[in-house]
């Protein structure tokens, strides 16, 4: 075991801080997590929290940030180019749309980021969202190769998110089945 105050101590409490503030932050959004539920749910005192997040804002943002690098490498590692050949359109965005729903599949990233956009009226938090965006379209971008697909990309994302988000896949009725495309 690391000794304490090393680096691999730190970034593993760190990793274990952002876990738990994906999952608190999910649940109750930026408004309704207090700092002190976090700290409680990794298991330590809420100053230490503060040492490494100044307030609130900060370890919110630095949560996005974190959810985006994991959006990204997800993406890319799903990506059918990855394997050299250049896909075909459509199934670049299938395979895009495939490694967000595995993504998403779990309901904490999907709610984190919901809750992300409702409180982008935060500064720091509006920056980092911003940012979340801007490195999507740019990955996107160099999966599907250009802007219409990006467009297509988010408007098919938005769609999956509300189907996901309300559990559409196991309603059985005429407008659910609309959504779902089954």
């Amino acid at each position: 075991m690391p000794a304490a105050g090393t680096s691999t101590k730190s970034d593993e409490r760190r990793r274990t801080i952002m876990a738990a503030a994906v999952d608190c932050f999910a649940q109750k959004g930026f408004y309704g997590t207090t700092t002190h539920e976090i700290a409680d749910w990794v298991g330590i005192s809420q100053p230490y929290l503060y040492r490494l997040y100044p307030n609130k804002e900060a370890l919110f943002a630095a949560v996005v940030d974190h959810v985006s690098v994991v959006m990204t490498e997800t993406l890319v590692a799903h990506s059918p180019a990855s394997g050299g050949a250049e896909p075909a359109p459509e199934a670049a965005l299938d395979a895009a749309r495939g490694a967000y729903a595995a993504l998403v599949a779990d309901r904490s990233i999907l709610r984190f980021l919901m809750h992300a956009n409702c409180a982008a009226g935060e500064p720091l938090v509006a920056d980092a969202v911003r940012r979340c965006y801007a490195k999507q379209v740019d990955t996107v971008r160099q999966l599907l190769g250009d802007d219409d697909a990006v467009r297509r990309w988010f408007g098919a994302g938005m769609l999956d998110n509300v189907v996901a988000v309300l559990g559409l896949a196991d309603i059985d009725e005429p407008w659910a089945h609309v959504l779902t495309a089954r």
